[in-house]
């Protein structure tokens, strides 16, 4: 996807939402930027797509949450992979085990999550320090993916 600008923050959660819409349970979205790129504001407008029970904030000390469904949809897990020291940390959190029934998201993902599954979206944000405004570009990787992201 070419990378597509993000004016707001707003703008941003609508993205989130947007790109929801293509979303379903197995999908792994892994997120990728620095402190204050949008990564949790992408994720709170995923889970408003999703309809999962919030708030969501960054699970930075939890490390990982679970968002229930409110409409028969399948639950959104929410992971930060800033603390952790590599795979087998990320590995202890089991996520493997419900993958397949959630949308898993995982911050701070990139160079860890790759391989918890073929199929995955890979979400880049990079956000402007003197203003709200945020690049975002979309990878997919592997069949799920193949005919690309209709966002």
């Amino acid at each position: 996807m070419t990378p597509r600008v993000l004016a707001t923050a707003d703008d941003t959660r609508e993205f989130g939402r947007s790109l929801a819409e293509s979303l379903r349970a197995g999908d792994l979205v892994i997120l990728t930027g620095g402190l204050g790129a949008g990564k949790t504001t992408l994720t709170q407008g995923l889970a408003e797509g999703l309809g999962v029970r919030g708030p969501i904030t960054s699970p930075t000390f939890v490390i990982a949450r679970v968002h229930p469904s409110l409409v028969d949809g399948p639950p959104l897990v929410h992971v930060d992979a800033y603390r952790l020291g590599g795979f087998a940390e990320l590995d202890d959190l089991d996520l493997d085990a419900d993958l397949e029934q959630s949308v898993t998201i995982v911050e701070w993902g990139h160079g860890l999550a790759e391989d918890l599954s073929d199929d995955r979206l890979e979400v880049v944000l990079e956000a402007d320090p003197e203003t709200e405004r945020r690049t975002v570009a979309v990878t997919g990787h592997g069949n799920r993916w193949k005919d690309g992201i209709p966002c």
